[in-house]
């Protein structure tokens, strides 16, 4: 289950210049189930059993399981669906696409029978570990608390309001240059309030002896329309060598290499309902905010594991793997399109619907803010326990963890970037995740694979998008992820004969 929150009504601090968020920074570090048909169909529960090319980025030792050269090429169809549901509005957005989920291969080199290091195999895999594709679509009324109407223009007073605070009081600067394009490129000023004010929706309260402050141009309850559109994926790259000792103990190592390219388009817009007395007729004000936003790059990790099997003449398996942080070098690309339609005092002293439009690609002189940054994704422990019996049946199942508060930002020079990562800690959580799975040959050419997964939430149930009052961030909508479960369904069949059979889907 997923709890989207239209708008978030942020409290601001200003610290070090704000890009990414910590949703953004767990959408990359979270990795879906995907691989070969055969991992999939028995729910990614093969990290002692080995002997499938997938699992060389969950337990690399299970690349030492094979005793021949193999290769793998997996295609994928998805359909994918997305409700949500807000003051009794519901919308559903559905995609269906095709996908190249997985290739690979393993040489496996026999060093000898009687030598206790029987084989020294190495193996490659590509595959897709996250898709970004996701619509979403929401409206409904926003309606007031505390007698005041909820609008997302409050983040923006709010914002300007504790920017200009913190430079009167660290620079002794009265008032920042909000009519200007170059407060785009103030380090001390955030975009939301940025946009708010050059798009009138805020008001000046100027003061003497102390900082301005703005006040949110709300005239009555707002009609509130969201959209957003999340594009790319993360591509991996794992690089493999494995040991098989006494055809009892495995080991491995794993080189990951990742290339990250996510897009995410939204859009949010207000509408209010407004009488204008001198025709009696009624017109609607009103603002709509587009956020463009882009994160790409590349990082790298080792996963390290093991399987042996304690017992000489049973087939139990154990397997033990870690895999180090993700250490990421992403760049963060954004821009906004603010149109507002206000009744706005014309020269004559009149008030006329005017429509004002705030480009920050045409601010910046024909371009969108690129921010470079570091990410360390967490530390992730796993075991397994694997069981055969005969050649009919295959169990397994896996215990996974990952401390999600442990993520680290980082600016290009390596100095940390102290509010991401305290806002890691204080939102995130731990992350357990059980995956069980089996897989029956009724004949030895036919397959039936049954597969489950369970992970709990990572955002504590108080979290936020909280924003820095100087962040380039104007998109405010986020997601709380709750537990999740799984359930997984697969057929193989052995299309010819083979030392290593290969599935298909």
């Amino acid at each position: 289950m997923k709890k989207i929150t239209m708008i978030a009504l942020a409290m601001f601090t200003t610290v070090g210049a704000g890009a990414q968020t910590i949703y953004d920074a767990t959408n990359i570090a979270q990795k879906e189930l995907n691989g070969t048909a055969r991992f999939v169909g028995m729910g990614g529960a093969m990290g002692a059993l080995g002997g499938d090319i997938s699992t060389i980025g969950t337990n690399p030792a299970g690349i030492g399981i094979y005793r021949s050269n193999d290769a793998m090429l997996t295609f994928g169809y998805s359909m994918t669906g997305t409700e949500s549901n807000y003051v009794g509005n519901k919308f559903e957005t559905n995609k269906n696409r095709w996908s190249f989920d997985n290739a690979g291969f393993v040489i496996a080199s026999k060093i000898g029978n009687h030598t206790p290091l029987r084989y020294v195999n190495f193996g490659f895999n590509y595959h897709k570990s996250k898709s970004f594709y996701k619509n979403m679509t929401m409206q409904g009324l926003m309606g007031s608390i505390d007698n005041q109407y909820v609008s997302q223009v409050r983040s923006m007073a709010q914002q300007a309001t504790d920017a200009q605070d913190y430079v009167y009081h660290n620079y002794n600067q009265q008032r920042l240059n909000w009519e200007s394009n170059d407060i785009y490129r103030d380090s001390e000023a955030g975009w939301l309030g940025a946009v708010g004010y050059q798009g009138s929706l805020l008001f000046e309260n100027r003061q003497t002896g102390s900082p301005d402050s703005y006040d949110p141009y709300i005239p009555s309850e707002a009609d509130a329309y969201f959209l957003s559109r999340e594009r790319g994926g993360i591509d991996q790259y794992d690089f493999n060598i494995s040991f098989n000792i006494n055809d009892r103990f495995y080991f491995g190592v794993t080189l990951g290499a990742y290339d990250v390219d996510y897009n995410k388009y939204s859009l949010y817009d207000e509408m209010y309902a407004y009488k204008w007395e001198g025709d009696g007729q009624i017109y609607e004000e009103g603002y709509s905010l587009e956020s463009f936003n882009r994160i790409h790059g590349s990082g790298f990790d080792f996963k390290f594991g093991a399987i042996f099997r304690p017992i000489e003449d049973s087939p139990l398996r154990i397997g033990l793997a870690v895999h180090t942080p993700i250490y990421y070098k992403l760049t963060y690309t954004t821009g906004a399109l603010l149109t507002s339609d206000l009744f706005l005092p014309n020269e004559a002293g009149d008030e006329t619907l005017t429509r004002t439009t705030v480009d920050t690609y045409s601010a910046l002189g024909g371009r969108d803010m690129d921010r470079d940054f570091k990410l360390q994704t967490p530390w992730v422990f796993n075991a397994s326990l694997g069981y055969t019996v005969g050649n009919n049946l295959a169990l397994g199942a896996e215990y996974e963890y990952e401390d999600y508060s442990s993520m680290k930002f980082k600016y290009p020079e390596g100095d940390e970037m102290a509010w991401e990562t305290g806002e890691a800690d204080l939102c995130m959580k731990g992350v357990s995740t059980l995956r069980l799975g089996a897989e029956y040959k009724p004949i030895p050419a036919f397959s039936l694979r049954a597969g489950y997964n369970y992970s709990t939430a990572a955002y504590k149930k108080d979290a936020i998008k909280a924003l820095p009052s100087n962040s380039i961030n104007t998109d405010t909508d986020f997601a709380n992820s709750k537990s999740m479960n799984t359930f997984t369904l697969g057929i193989g069949c052995l299309l010819y004969t083979s030392p290593s059979p290969r599935d298909t889907r």
